[in-house]
């Protein structure tokens, strides 16, 4: 198409839309706003995404927690009402009948799930606050960030060593946080037993991390020891293996600790359960969603927009009937003229869409300064995929095209003798 390297092809594009400055501008907010929500909409999308990420970032979402409670049903000899419990040996049986666990880690709490706490203490201060008995593995479970030290480990467990990992704002409470006093070696007293502090760490404020910067992890092996609990268990963190069905496994997992316990199969009560893996897919399904209608909105609004030029286009043919039949007395050819239409249709569509694509990322970029450093919000850098955006800017070349078909057969139609006759 030599068309397009002749200078006096774009000089008369130029004057065409400067002559109608009003119009062409009308005409592109169509695209231009498309463009600009597609891009909008798409990286505030992202951004929610990003925001969740970042939210449940070292925290295994295929989690299922499983906790004991009371019978509802008789059965076998056994009344209803029956208090149940969870015992360590319940994980050799469950992990060697039901291949899909990854792995359990077994905690108990005293200051969660409507328990009191456990009184703090260090010099003159005091304070209560939840106190855990873990395992190492409960930090592959929800890893915790820590600002200082170290977390449990299989010695602490294996030697009921009276050690420590304190929340920040129990470092804050009991430590001159001001002067970033190094806590590690020292010692707080907790149930009037002496701990010394292995670690400090804190917890991202959106949630995804499900301990608390008000709460402390010790060994299992010492918080049942202190509590004289035996083998008993507070509740079981449940990893899956990648692509299994959480909700088939957490079925399969109450069905067998009812078979073992004697409990009826019809009793829904005996084993409490919160499938995380569950509600984050609802959460995975919703962002989906988002971006879809996203797509959707952005690329109907687009179309609105192209169609938009068509009609400008097919309005300006008419206003230009006369000039037309000139060119056609001069000499030019149809082809020429249809092309010179298809190209202003063009050239409309990508200047308009250029400009919704730049607000677009300029709106990001206020929303990303705006949410940066907001950890009680779930939004985090708000991006585009510049593969989408060029996609869609085909499409809009593509539809403008084929859409300034129909003003540009209309301007070959015309016939040069009648044109020349049109006031």
């Amino acid at each position: 198409m030599n068309i397009i390297f002749k200078i006096d092809t774009w000089q008369e594009i130029y004057h065409s839309l400067q002559n109608n400055k009003l119009r062409t501008f009308l005409t592109m907010i169509g695209v231009g706003w498309g463009m600009f929500l597609f891009v909008a909409l798409l990286g505030a999308a992202k951004g929610m995404e990003n925001g969740f990420d970042k939210a449940f970032a070292g925290f295994a979402t295929n989690s299922i927690f499983l906790w004991a409670q009371n019978t509802t049903i008789p059965y076998d000899g056994f009344p209803k009402g029956r208090k149940m419990d969870l015992h360590l040996p319940d994980i050799q049986v469950l992990e060697k009948k039901i291949p899909e666990i990854d792995y359990i880690s077994p905690q108990s709490t005293r200051g969660n799930f409507g328990s009191p706490g456990e009184m703090f203490s260090k010099d003159a201060k005091k304070e209560s606050y939840t106190l855990n008995g873990d395992y190492p593995v409960g930090n592959k479970i929800s890893e915790k960030k820590l600002i200082f030290g170290r977390y449990i480990n299989d010695a602490d467990i294996s030697g009921n060593k009276n050690v420590i990992v304190i929340g920040e704002e129990i470092y804050k409470n009991f430590f001159d946080a001001k002067k970033n006093e190094n806590p590690l070696g020292k010692t707080v007293t907790v149930k009037g037993l002496f701990f010394n502090v292995i670690g400090v760490f804190r917890v991202q404020k959106q949630g995804g991390n499900m301990g608390s910067d008000n709460s402390a992890y010790i060994p299992f092996s010492t918080f049942t020891k202190m509590y004289n609990d035996g083998d008993k268990v507070g509740f079981f963190a449940i990893v899956g293996k990648n692509d299994t069905d959480l909700n088939v496994l957490e079925n399969t997992i109450k069905t067998e600790l009812k078979a073992k316990y004697n409990v009826s199969p019809d009793d829904t009560n005996a084993f409490g359960s919160f499938n995380l893996g569950k509600l984050f897919g609802k959460l995975t399904g919703f962002l989906t969603g988002m971006q879809l209608l996203t797509i959707v909105v952005g690329t109907l609004t687009i179309l609105a927009g192209v169609i938009a030029i068509s009609n400008i286009l097919l309005i300006t043919v008419k206003e230009r009937t006369n000039e037309i039949g000139i060119r056609r007395a001069l000499g030019a050819k149809p082809a020429e003229v249809r092309n010179q239409i298809l190209l202003e249709s063009v050239v409309i569509t990508i200047t308009s869409g250029l400009l919704g694509f730049i607000f677009g990322i300029f709106l990001l970029m206020i929303l990303n300064a705006l949410t940066e450093g907001q950890d009680d919000f779930p939004f985090y850098n708000p991006t585009v995929d510049y593969g989408e955006v060029f996609a869609a800017m085909g499409v809009m070349v593509f539809l403008g095209l084929l859409i300034g078909m129909i003003p540009a057969q209309r301007a070959v139609s015309i016939r040069p003798i009648e044109a020349l006759r049109t006031e």
